[in-house]
C-alpha cells in the first residue's frame, strides 16, 4: 500500500538521533560531579517523570518542562541546587534545539513527499514544544500522550494520529528510538516502522526481521526511497 504519512516519536528521535532523554541526561550530571549509580539514577527519572505526566504541563515553554524535570530528578537524589539544575537543563536543552535544527531540512524534504506528525509519550505541552522549536509547520497532527490518555506501546495512541489523518496503518510508517514503545507499538496496529538507532556497534534485534533501521534522521530519504 502506498505511504501517505511519516510518523515520528519525539523525545530520542527528533531531538536526538536515537538516545533516549533519561540515557542523554545521565553523563551531563556524571560531568557535573553528581555521585550516582546508574539504577538510582534511573529510579529518581522514572519518578520526577512520572510526576509531570500527572502533572499535566499545558503551556508549559520546553525549557520550563525540561527544568521541572531536572528539579524533580534532584530532589529523588536529595539535592537542592538550583544553579545545578538549571545548568543541566540549558546544556540539555541546547543539544536538542542543536538536533532538531540539523533535522529541519529532511523533515522539509519529506513534507514535500508525505503528511508528517508526532506521536510522543509527552507532558500536556507537545504542541507549545513544536512551535517553539520551529516543527509545528511541518505537521498535520500532534499527539501528546497527556492529552489524549493512551501512552505508547498502547496502539490507540497511534491510531489517534491515524484517524485524524484518515490513514489506514499500512498506509503509515513510524519513526522512533524505543523498541518497547515505538516498535512494538506501531507493529502492534499493523503500522509499518523504522528503528533509530543510535549506535549500531551493539548487537540489535529488531522486533520484526525485515524492519529497516537507520542511525540519523538524515538517512530517512534514502530508507523512503
Amino acid at each position: 500500500m502506498l505511504t501517505k504519512a511519516v510518523l515520528f516519536d519525539f523525545g530520542g528521535t527528533l531531538d536526538a538521533d536515537g538516545v533516549a532523554w533519561k540515557d542523554r541526561f545521565y553523563p551531563l550530571y556524571l560531568a557535573e560531579q553528581v555521585k550516582v549509580d546508574r539504577d538510582r539514577y534511573d529510579r529518581a527519572y522514572y519518578a520526577a517523570d512520572d510526576a509531570l505526566v500527572a502533572r499535566r504541563l499545558s503551556g508549559c515553554s520546553f525549557r520550563e518542562s525540561l527544568l521541572l524535570l531536572v528539579t524533580g530528578v534532584l530532589e529523588a537524589l536529595d539535592i537542592a541546587d538550583s544553579r545545578l539544575a538549571s545548568r543541566l537543563c540549558d546544556r540539555f536543552l541546547q543539544d536538542s534545539l542543536d538536533t532538531i535544527r540539523s533535522n529541519i531540512e529532511t523533515l522539509r524534504e519529506l513534507a514535500a513527499r508525505f503528511r508528517l506528525g508526532i506521536v510522543s509519550n509527552f507532558y500536556g505541552n507537545l504542541e507549545q514544544v513544536c512551535l517553539e522549536t520551529g516543527l509545528a509547520p511541518f505537521m498535520s497532527v500532534l499527539i501528546d500522550s497527556a492529552c489524549v490518555g493512551f501512552i505508547k506501546p498502547d496502539p490507540r495512541i497511534f491510531q489517534a494520529a491515524l484517524t485524524q489523518l484518515q490513514l489506514d496503518p499500512r498506509e503509515a510508517i513510524f519513526v522512533g528510538d524505543s523498541l518497547p514503545r515505538d516498535m512494538k507499538g506501531a507493529k502492534g496496529l499493523g503500522m509499518p516502522h523504522i528503528w533509530l538507532v543510535s549506535d549500531h556497534s551493539d548487537p540489535v534485534v529488531p522486533c520484526c526481521p525485515d524492519d529497516l533501521m537507520i542511525s540519523a534522521l538524515t538517512d530517512l530519504q534514502e530508507a523512503l526511497l
